[in-house]
């Protein structure tokens, strides 16, 4: 699938790390390093502009790395980029940690993976089906 990109940043575009990665690297596009003190949040640019095609949409994850090293992650996870969205991406990030982490132009902040969607056709009903499960939600089925 092609996906037309504008680079306004000062980095590569988004690669894949291997044959088999699903998502790509967003890199921080900052004139200036940002320390994310614990418990904030920050918007994170990319300089990256994007046209998905219709029935596709971006959604913008945590990187593992620094969430388990740095406590660092993507507020809104996942955060959804729309097919007709043109403006820049940008990520908002949280610090979860008890430390300042410091965000450098260039570093990888979060992963986007690109996803196909279906739109639902609602159809009002006075009934639903039944099922084994029925209306059991959170922990209905043990801890065991």
């Amino acid at each position: 699938m092609k996906v037309e990109i504008i680079n306004r940043s000062h980095h590569p575009l988004p690669q894949y790390a291997t044959p088999q990665s699903a998502g790509v690297d967003l890199r921080a596009n900052i004139e200036s390093p940002i320390e994310l003190q614990p418990l904030k949040r920050c918007l994170v640019p990319t300089g990256l502009f994007m046209a998905l095609p219709p029935g596709y949409e971006a959604q913008v994850r945590p990187r593992s790395g620094l969430a388990i090293k740095h406590g660092i992650t993507v507020l809104n996870t996942p955060g959804t980029i729309d097919a007709d969205y043109r403006g820049e991406i940008c990520v908002i990030l949280v610090n979860l940690s008890d430390q300042p982490f410091l965000i450098e132009d260039g570093e990888r902040i979060a992963q986007m993976v690109i996803a196909r969607h279906e739109q639902a056709e609602w159809e009002a009903v006075e009934v639903l089906s039944e099922t084994e499960r029925g209306a059991g939600g959170f922990g209905h089925s043990g801890t065991k």
